[in-house]
């Protein structure tokens, strides 16, 4: 299995093995599609800094109808490869606070492997799995959305508390928050942005904005990388969708970079917000929906 989706009558991702006629499809039609939605989220990530997990994933699932699975795995792998650029030019500006990244890889990485063990044992490409992908991602789009809205607020109000702080704790603070962003991020794809910047500011508010970012994306690129192969592992992986993905993403990463400065940040931060709080919202309703029937389902199976 390769992780290929065929769109289905509902226009709901189903991995199979006929899929000759929406493959030729996909390379006719939709491939300039996937370019211009990666050319508008790696415009948003450059002009943001959110990740392009929250944005991506749900498009794909959403606007496509890619199997939640082959969904989170390609975007995993495409996170990766886009954000190794963004760490060697930090790398270079000595923007990355090396010890902050260790412990978050310390407890990411192992939380990421054991997740993509309990992933494994699920069968991802089942509707259990497709399941668990849909509900864990409506909590990772809610979290970076409330990440976004409110993160001024959380630091003013805890700030001075995790200033008080010794360096142990910090240090305990900062892996447990890594085995968090591992398994929010092997599931959903969604959490190294954002919500990985909040935890970094809150913890060690005497580094600068850009350490902070850099660091951030230091350490989303093993993290990524690990959750990705054991995606790849399982099938979950459309390479193909990831190639012209990134053909649209680079150059929209660079023109969003440029324009960062240009836009109202505050304005478009609760935008993004908003829509993530949508999207969370409409895949939680289907989530619920299939629940419902499968429910009523049983029980008039039970009643016979």
């Amino acid at each position: 299995m390769d992780g290929r989706v065929a769109l289905g009558p509902n226009n709901e991702g189903t991995l199979g093995d006929g899929q000759s006629a929406a493959q030729a499809r996909s390379v006719s039609v939709i491939d300039p599609l996937y370019v211009a939605s990666g050319f508008g989220v790696g415009l948003l990530v450059g002009m943001t800094g959110v990740g392009g997990g929250s944005l991506m994933t749900p498009l794909l699932i959403l606007l496509f109808g890619i199997h939640p699975s082959t969904a989170v795995g390609t975007d995993l792998l495409y996170a990766s490869a886009t954000k190794v650029g963004g760490s060697v030019v930090h790398g270079f500006a000595r923007s990355i606070h090396w010890p902050a990244v260790l412990r978050l890889a310390s407890g990411s990485i192992p939380a990421s492997i054991l997740t993509m063990l309990v992933l494994w044992q699920l069968e991802l490409n089942g509707e259990a799995g497709r399941s668990l992908v849909n509900i864990v991602l409506c909590f990772a789009l809610i979290l970076t959305a409330s990440s976004l809205i409110f993160r001024k607020t959380v630091l003013e109000q805890l700030r001075w508390r995790m200033e008080r702080l010794d360096a142990r704790t910090i240090g305990r603070l900062t892996v447990l928050v890594g085995v968090l962003l591992g398994v929010l991020v092997s599931i959903s794809s969604v959490g190294a942005g954002a919500v990985g910047v909040t935890a970094l500011l809150l913890l060690y508010p005497q580094l600068p904005m850009a350490r902070i970012v850099g660091s951030d994306i230091a350490h989303a690129v093993p993290l990524t990388l690990v959750a990705g192969i054991g995606h790849w592992a399982m099938g979950a992986i459309d390479w193909h969708l990831m190639s012209v993905l990134l053909m649209g993403s680079l150059p929209g990463i660079v023109i969003g970079s440029y324009f960062a400065t240009r836009v109202p940040e505050t304005a478009l931060r609760l935008i993004l917000a908003v829509t993530l709080i949508l999207v969370a919202t409409k895949i939680g309703a289907s989530e619920w929906n299939n629940a419902v029937s499968i429910v009523g389902a049983v029980a008039q199976t039970t009643a016979r």
